[in-house]
């Protein structure tokens, strides 16, 4: 609820109202043949692909973790991967067919490896040739998340340009499945040391509060 006039100017406040102005001005932008505003968001999404937090795994074992996570039945790890390998598996089935999502972080590696070259160009057109609204709806949907490959499937999950690949009466891919995915570090951590009051819950509403946007924008 908004209880001053300086909160109804903080986009911060009002999610779905910027969200919507940001898709109007890439619109605007569009129809003005510049595409300044285009090419500079998908540059930014491209930058969170090479490091996104769905395809950033543990490794299996930690000194740090050892401990407290004696007689788990999953490792963050296996947690990590069986959250990622439905989306990633829906991903190269429906939106990129053919292409090869690779983790970034190899079990016993600290060096990021790179999406293949053929895939990155197959992603980066996709991106360029987004109606305005879907690309608005995406860069709030990778902000919020850190993840561009959670935003992708959430979009093609609810906006009406895709209904040829949404998949009908199975369960949706929705808020809760996208903050589980973009979350699942933060989530096993507070599972073992507890939450900070009034920082993850928060943290929970806010993005919850701006997934939902990116739904009711495009849907």
């Amino acid at each position: 609820m908004l209880i001053s006039a300086q909160q109804a100017i903080k986009h911060d406040y009002i999610p779905l109202t910027s969200l919507a102005s940001r898709a109007i001005d890439i619109r605007t932008a569009d129809a003005a043949k510049n595409s300044k505003i285009r090419d500079e968001i998908t540059r930014m999404m491209m930058r969170y692909l090479a490091t996104d937090t769905l395809l950033c795994w543990a490794p299996e074992k930690s000194i740090h973790d050892a401990a407290t996570t004696e007689g788990a039945t999953t490792s963050l790890r296996q947690k990590q991967i069986a959250i990622a390998e439905p989306i990633i598996a829906y991903l190269k089935t429906h939106v990129f067919p053919g292409v090869e999502i690779y983790p970034i972080l190899e079990e016993d590696s600290i060096m990021p490896r790179p999406q293949p070259e053929m895939t990155q160009q197959i992603i980066k057109g996709w991106l360029l040739g987004l109606p305005a609204f879907e690309l608005a709806a995406l860069e709030r949907g990778v902000l919020a998340t850190k993840s561009l490959l959670v935003a992708i499937r959430l979009l093609v999950e609810w906006s009406q340009e895709f209904r040829d690949v949404q998949q009908g009466a199975e369960k949706r891919f929705g808020i809760a499945e996208a903050a589980e995915a973009s979350t699942a570090e933060v989530t096993w951590q507070t599972g073992m040391w507890g939450e900070v009051e009034d920082t993850h819950d928060v943290d929970k509403e806010d993005l919850a509060r701006q997934l939902g946007s990116v739904i009711l924008l495009v849907s």
